[in-house]
């Protein structure tokens, strides 16, 4: 097994412009999310994105918890 990080590229990058900012995507800005590499402007967006993401993912998880009767 590997725990090697994936070389993300521009190349690869499903989007040419931020969705934060609608700047140029940049090379320091990428991330896989669904399998996917997704551009930013800068590390603060991507990052600023990975908090979104994990924000709405616990949510989720808190609202499947308590439909399936678990938060007692």
């Amino acid at each position: 097994m590997s725990d090697a990080v994936p070389t993300l590229s521009l190349a690869d990058a499903v989007n040419d412009a931020c969705p934060w900012s609608g700047k140029p995507i940049s090379a320091d800005a990428l991330t896989l999310y669904n399998g996917a590499v997704v551009g930013f402007c800068d590390p603060e967006c991507r990052d600023k994105f990975a908090r979104a993401v994990n924000a709405f993912e616990a949510a989720l998880q808190a609202r499947r918890v308590t439909n399936a009767g678990l938060d007692q």
